[in-house]
């Protein structure tokens, strides 16, 4: 009877016990379940997070590359544009010589003459020349003179079959036969050292009367320049003691740090 009684007391604590542990077990399996999404749920939307910026990066590298595909096509385009506006640019520059060659032969329609283009200055103290573009095989000689569209330039001291020097007229070595156009008194033009805008005029009559802003040209005596040709107009009066020593500057119709077409008078 005791040993029956015993056994069932034992089969409850025993129930008990088992419905205790399932109840444990149920509630630690919602724990646990709520521990997991606690600590799962935030590394999940990391990896998620990572994954949307790999992605995100790639599209942004790939924008990179575009960018530097456009650049270099645009830097292609731009070296393209560039050549063209040097193209231009010489077609601009032989047009405007073309010009000034027209210029110059309608000018001096009466002479004739060889165009030419200076390739080469030599503008120093002593020494005031200029290397033109034509030589014997196009006609040149030594001593023909050389004109551009404002005036007087100068005349041929050697040739080359391509080439010729020239001495110009405010070298200090040159002398030229020259006439002030509104008296025609005769007077001689040198070059001036250190000038290459103005000459000197010497040799001046005791009874001719000059004034600032007289053109003066050549009077076509001394063989090489013809008559006519412009050299430039009184810019001052120098008087002295002497009246013989008398002399004027002229400043030259031609600016010869600009000059580029010429023409040669055979």
């Amino acid at each position: 009877m005791n040993r029956n009684k015993k056994s069932g007391i034992i089969g409850i604590i025993i129930t008990i016990i088992i419905l205790i542990v399932l109840v444990a077990v149920t509630n630690n399996s919602i724990f646990i379940g709520g521990f997991a999404n606690k600590i799962v749920m935030p590394i999940q939307n990391g990896l998620v997070y990572l994954k949307n910026k790999i992605t995100g990066n790639k599209e942004f590298f790939s924008d990179i590359q575009n960018l530097k595909s456009e650049n270099e096509q645009l830097k292609q385009t731009n070296k393209e544009l560039e050549e063209k506006l040097r193209e231009l640019e010489i077609v601009r520059s032989e047009n405007e010589m073309l010009k000034e060659y027209a210029n110059l032969t309608e000018k001096y329609s009466e002479y004739s003459t060889i165009p030419a283009y200076i390739i080469n200055k030599n503008i120093s103290n002593f020494s005031d020349n200029i290397v033109i573009n034509v030589g014997s095989k196009d006609g040149a000689q030594p001593n023909m003179a050389v004109i551009s569209e404002k005036g007087l330039v100068g005349f041929i001291i050697s040739t080359t079959d391509t080439t010729s020097k020239v001495q110009t007229i405010v070298d200090v070595s040159t002398n030229v036969s020259a006439a002030v156009t509104t008296t025609k008194d005769s007077i001689i033009c040198k070059g001036i050292l250190d000038s290459s805008t103005t000459v000197k005029a010497t040799y001046i009559p005791v009874d001719a009367t000059l004034a600032v802003g007289d053109k003066v040209e050549t009077s076509g005596m001394g063989g090489i320049y013809p008559r006519g040709i412009t050299i430039g107009k009184i810019k001052e009066i120098i008087n002295t003691k002497n009246i013989l020593d008398r002399y004027a500057i002229i400043e030259t119709a031609v600016d010869f740090s600009k000059i580029d077409t010429v023409l040669v008078i055979k």
